[in-house]
C-alpha cells in the first residue's frame, strides 16, 4: 500500500464511530475463526423522571375556646365578668365602689381599651390587668380640651359647627315617657354591638330589649356573641401572644 493510501486509511479509522466498528466485528470472524463472539450493543436506557413530591396538606386551623374570657373575674369590680357586663348590655354602677369603667363610665375613661383587654387578655395573669392596653402609650394622654364641671360636662365644640335651624324639640329625659323617643341604636356597653354582634343580628339587637339579652337571644348562633368572639380570637390571639401578652382563650 502506498503512503498515500495508508494515510487515507488512518483518517477513515480515526473518524469511525464506536458503533460502526462494533458492527464490523462479525465480518472479521465467526464461531470457528478463533475470534471472540459478536458483541451485542444494548441501547442506553433513558433515565426515569423523578416523581414530583406531593405537597404537604395545610394544617387545619384550630379554633380557640373563649369560655374563660367571658367568665374571668375583672379585678377590683366586686366579681364582674365580661359576660355579666354584656348580658344584659347596660352600664353597671355600684355606688359602694369607686367610679370608673366598668363601674360606671367617666368621660376620660379609656373604655374601648379596657373592653378589648377584658375580652382578649387574661386580666389576672401576672403583669396584666384591665388597664394593660390603656397603658400602651399610643392614646392621647387627655382630652384635647378640658371637660367642664356642669352638665353635659363635655368641652365646647371646636371650630364653627353648624347650628340646627328652627326651634327643635326639647326633651326632658327624666319625665318624658319612652313613647316620646325613637330608638336608633342600642349601645349600653362600648364595643358590644360593633364588635360582638354579627351582621345578621345588628338590627334585631338594636331593636331588642334587656329581656332578650337575659334570654340569651344574642349569645349563640353564627352571629352571636360567643361565635363572634371566637372568630376574633382565632384571628388575633397569635399576634397578641407574639407581643408577649397572655390571652384568655385556650
Amino acid at each position: 500500500m502506498t503512503g498515500t493510501g495508508l494515510a487515507a486509511l488512518r483518517r477513515s479509522l480515526a473518524f469511525a464511530t464506536p458503533l460502526a466498528l462494533a458492527l464490523l466485528l462479525p465480518a472479521c470472524g465467526g464461531d470457528g475463526g478463533g475470534m471472540e463472539p459478536p458483541i451485542a450493543v444494548a441501547p442506553t436506557p433513558s433515565p426515569s423522571p423523578s416523581p414530583s413530591p406531593s405537597p404537604s396538606p395545610s394544617p387545619s386551623p384550630t379554633s380557640r375556646k373563649v369560655t374563660a374570657c367571658l367568665n374571668q373575674v375583672i379585678p377590683g369590680t366586686g366579681g364582674m365578668t365580661p359576660a355579666s357586663l354584656v348580658i344584659p348590655d347596660t352600664i353597671k354602677l355600684d355606688f359602694s365602689r369607686a367610679a370608673g369603667f366598668p363601674n360606671g363610665r367617666r368621660l376620660p375613661d379609656p373604655v374601648v381599651d379596657i373592653t378589648l383587654a377584658v375580652i382578649f387578655l387574661d386580666v389576672n395573669a401576672p403583669g396584666q390587668s384591665a388597664a394593660t392596653l390603656a397603658n400602651v402609650p399610643v392614646n392621647p394622654p387627655a382630652n384635647d380640651l378640658p371637660f367642664v364641671a356642669t352638665f353635659p360636662y363635655l368641652a365646647a365644640p371646636q371650630g364653627t359647627p353648624p347650628i340646627a335651624s328652627g326651634t327643635g324639640t326639647n326633651f326632658n329625659f327624666r319625665t318624658d315617657p319612652a313613647s316620646s323617643f325613637v330608638r336608633v341604636d342600642r349601645n349600653g356597653g362600648p364595643a358590644v354591638a360593633p364588635a360582638l354582634i354579627g351582621a345578621t343580628l345588628k338590627n334585631p339587637y338594636n331593636d331588642g330589649n334587656l329581656s332578650d339579652d337575659i334570654a340569651g337571644t344574642f349569645v349563640g348562633g353564627t352571629d352571636g356573641i360567643v361565635n363572634q368572639l371566637t372568630l376574633q380570637h382565632n384571628a388575633l390571639a397569635d399576634d397578641l401572644i407574639a407581643l408577649g401578652l397572655r390571652v384568655c382563650s385556650t
